[in-house]
């Protein structure tokens, strides 16, 4: 006899399992299904090295819903976050550098010493951009309309949305309009002069994206990265207790305490439909797992792609699916390291707070740009831009005694290569990482010998060994045809699908992607919504 629950989440990523809480904490009974020998998904702390707690995937915190915290007592299982301050620091070629802080003072001090018109405009950005987020922020944690089809209801929250448009302030509709359409360059160029200062904040507008800083839509990538925060400071980020598996790991923790069931080694072969409804899923060893519900915590191309049999779906919807934006262009180097490094424009390897930022090596916009352009071609990045961090230098339970770990997040390495660079990443990851770290010695001399041990993700890796298609770390663009009422495609943004009793409830649906959880609540919220329907089958 096939076991029998109420709800099957397939994965235990940081949505599927705060889907998963929820619906427990509801009364269901509730399975969750993970691949990996580790529930986490993209959000994972990892052994990688021996007596190291490596961020494999994601390696900073800001998204997560404040909401989410406090429903699912996510403190009392251990969550907590180090806020990083400073906030960034960019090294340049000329031997200048700038550091930005959470405190706006000290920050405009640093902005000073390129742009003393950019210090005094700082400030107004800051609120400005503030003012924009406080209009969206409502809406990560609400159900899209549905505008194909458009029931009463639909109509109801498209009224409701221009409503609030309406009591905006005219430079906050246009702002709004100009952060969907614009590049993060255009958007940012009336702000400030000074390159070293737009570049800072530029590199939010591009991490993760097939875009370069001139790209249209990156303005919105930006803005979509000040929508969280730590300590009560927007934009902020942090380190997460025990690396980002500390999320995920408290989430597992609360889902349990209200019943919920969590296997590993589990890996969902195919779901199962019987007359258009969901009835439950196969997994890899032939075992059949029956539910009224199936929530898919994996992107929609791998879910309707791989997990559903192409007879049970319209070829419109797959069409769709299909046409969905899913390559991606990062790569994470993780690194051991006997030490800190010691860059040429701050001297000296003891612990100082540029240590303890976001370090960022692009030094001009041109210069992501002329990336980004590599890539268009297949090529991975001449001159990669590259994103920073050392976790240990906020929880040193994270090395042996004196060691420290190194978090690369780096763009751009695009999913299909161009047969002229290599047949695959297997066999080019390793020497590109090389060039990475070669990137890394022209500005902190003597680093590549503090290097003990790597681990290199390409974007195939990312899509073989974590689930994500086409190595993309948002499940899909998030780009403004594949936003909002548009996410993950026009009709369907509600978490439901074509198939009835099954939902989508992770970041290729509204809000999106990073470590946010909104997905997970809102599905959750909709299955609830549905589930004394269900239940009668």
């Amino acid at each position: 006899m096939p076991h029998t629950y109420d709800i099957v989440v397939i994965g235990a990523g940081h949505n599927g399992l705060t889907a998963a809480a929820y619906l427990a904490r509801a009364g269901l009974r509730v399975l969750v299904l993970e691949n990996r020998p580790v529930v986490g998904g993209a959000c994972v702390t990892e052994e990688v090295f021996p007596g190291y707690k490596v961020s494999t995937t994601s390696y900073l915190c800001s998204l997560l819903q404040e909401k989410v915290i406090r429903d699912l007592d996510l403190a009392k299982f251990g969550y907590q976050v180090f806020p990083k301050e400073p906030a960034f620091f960019s090294p340049f070629p000329d031997g200048r550098y700038l550091i930005l802080w959470s405190d706006t003072r000290r920050t405009c001090e640093e902005i000073a010493k390129f742009s003393r018109r950019d210090a005094g405009a700082y400030p107004r950005y800051e609120e400005f951009i503030d003012r924009l987020a406080r209009f969206v922020e409502p809406l990560l944690l609400e159900t899209p309309p549905d505008v194909v089809r458009r029931s009463f209801g639909d109509w109801q929250k498209l009224a409701g949305l221009s409503h609030r448009l309406s009591k905006m302030p005219a430079d906050e509709l246009v702002g709004h309009l100009r952060i969907l359409s614009q590049s993060v360059k255009d958007f940012l160029d009336p702000w400030f002069e000074a390159e070293q200062l737009k570049v800072v904040l530029a590199t939010d507008g591009v991490i993760g994206t097939k875009g370069g800083p001139y790209t249209p839509g990156t303005a919105y990538v930006l803005f979509h990265h000040c929508m969280g925060g730590v300590g009560g400071k927007r934009g902020l980020w942090g380190f997460v207790r025990g690396g980002m598996g500390g999320i995920t790991q408290a989430l597992a923790a609360s889902a349990r305490s209200y019943g919920a069931e969590v296997r590993t080694g589990a890996r969902v072969e195919r779901v199962l439909v019987k007359d258009g409804r969901a009835t439950g899923v196969v997994l890899s060893n032939g075992e059949e797992i029956r539910a009224k519900v199936v929530a898919s915590g994996v992107d929609p191309k791998r879910t309707f792609l791989k997990l559903v049999e192409a007879r049970h779906v319209e070829s419109e919807f797959l069409d769709a699916i299909k046409a969905l934006k899913t390559e991606g262009v990062s790569m994470k180097i993780n690194l051991a390291l006997d030490g800190l490094p010691d860059f040429r424009c701050i001297p000296g390897a003891g612990m100082a707070p540029h240590h303890k930022t976001t370090i960022h090596i692009c030094p001009t916009l041109e210069y992501i740009e002329r990336a980004f352009d590599d890539s268009k071609y297949g090529r991975p990045s001449e001159q990669p831009m590259l994103e920073m961090t050392i976790p240990t230098t906020y929880d040193s339970t994270l090395a042996p005694e004196g060691k420290h770990l190194m978090n690369i997040f780096l763009q751009y390495t695009p999913y299909t290569l161009s047969p002229h660079v290599a047949p695959n990443w297997h066999a080019l990851k390793e020497s590109y990482a090389d060039r990475v770290l070669n990137l890394i010695e022209e500005y902190a001399p003597g680093f590549k010998k503090r290097v003990l041990y790597r681990h290199v993700l390409s974007p195939l890796d990312l899509e073989e060994e974590y689930g994500l298609t086409g190595g993309n770390i948002f499940h899909g663009e998030m780009s403004v045809d594949q936003l909002y009422f548009l996410r993950p495609v026009p009709g369907w943004a509600k978490y439901r699908t074509p198939i009835l009793g099954l939902y989508l409830c992770a970041s290729g649906t509204h809000p999106g992607g990073g470590v946010m959880g909104a997905p997970g609540h809102n599905a959750a919220r909709e299955i609830r919504k549905d589930w004394k329907k269900l239940k009668r089958g």
